[in-house]
C-alpha cells in the first residue's frame, strides 16, 4: 500500500528551522531519505517551495478566483511530501515518527494513496486512465 506523508509546519517553526544551516539540513535529510531507499519502501519523495510563490484557485465563485502567496489566513503550510509504499498505515506512523524535522509546529499528516484497481473498471474514464498507466510504464 501506498501512503503520502505530508509535511506541515508553521511559519514559526519554519522559521526557526533557518537557524539549522543548509549543509547541516541536507546531512539530516540526507540520512532519513537514505533509510528510507534502504529499507525499499521510498516511491517518491519532493519539498515545495515558499508558499509565496504559489498561488490559490478559489472554487467559491465563478469564474474561480486566484490568489497569489503569500497566505495569510493559514496556519499551517504544506512544505513537503513523501511517498512510501508500505504494508501498513501503522508502517507509515512509524516511518514519519523518525523524520529528521521534528519539534514545536511541525506535523506530519499520513494520507493512503488510492489505486485506479478502487474504481469501477467499467468505466470509459477509468479504462482511458488505465490505458495511458500502462502505456507510460506506471502499472
Amino acid at each position: 500500500m501506498k501512503y503520502m506523508l505530508i509535511w506541515r509546519a508553521t511559519d514559526e517553526a519554519l522559521a526557526k528551522m533557518g537557524d539549522v544551516g543548509f549543509g547541516q539540513m541536507l546531512e539530516t535529510v540526507g540520512r532519513y531519505n537514505d533509510e528510507l531507499v534502504r529499507a525499499g519502501v521510498l516511491v517518491a519523495a519532493e519539498g515545495l517551495a515558499d508558499a509565496a510563490e504559489g498561488v490559490v484557485v478559489d472554487y467559491s465563485s465563478d469564474p474561480p478566483v486566484v490568489t497569489d502567496g503569500p497566505y495569510g489566513e493559514t496556519k499551517e503550510l504544506f512544505n513537503g511530501f513523501y511517498i512510501l509504499n508500505v504494508a501498513s498505515k501503522e508502517e507509515a506512523v512509524e516511518w514519519a515518527r523518525r523524520a529528521p524535522v521534528t519539534g514545536p509546529g511541525f506535523k506530519t499528516e499520513i494520507r493512503r494513496v488510492t489505486t485506479i484497481d478502487e474504481f469501477p473498471q467499467d468505466n470509459e474514464w477509468i479504462q482511458k486512465e488505465r490505458a495511458w498507466r500502462e502505456a507510460t510504464g506506471q502499472l
